[in-house]
């Protein structure tokens, strides 16, 4: 783990570093996952790491959930979107999630949790 990052921090960029190309998964779904491993997690905690470390990892495969991202952040992900082959509204700057959702919940290859998983910081 590296030294000034949380294991909940860990667990959430483990999740955004398997989601594959083309794909997309949602703030909530990977909070379920998260949640499911160490007990804790929500949507804004994800949303927090995100922005926090979100450079470290394929950001823009993480989205909202109905498939936008905050303005800031969407033309840069449209063109990793198109780089990828990510289906995408043809009118707004949105994912088809019905088409591109990598369910986070059952497809993340959680690592073992150390013992003492259930004191992580938020």
């Amino acid at each position: 783990m590296h030294p000034d990052r949380t294991e909940l921090t860990e667990l959430v960029l483990d999740v955004v570093d398997q989601i594959p190309r083309g794909r997309v998964t949602t703030y909530g779904l990977v909070a379920e996952a998260v949640r499911a491993v160490s007990g804790r997690g929500h949507a804004r905690h994800v949303g927090t790491i995100m922005a926090t470390y979100g450079a470290e990892v394929a950001w823009w495969r993480v989205v909202r959930a109905d498939g936008s991202l905050p303005r800031q952040l969407r033309e840069r992900a449209v063109a990793h979107y198109r780089e990828e082959g990510t289906p995408m509204s043809a009118f707004v700057a949105r994912v088809e999630l019905h088409r591109a959702l990598w369910d986070a919940p059952q497809a993340w290859r959680a690592p073992a949790v150390p013992s003492g998983a259930g004191d992580l910081d938020a």
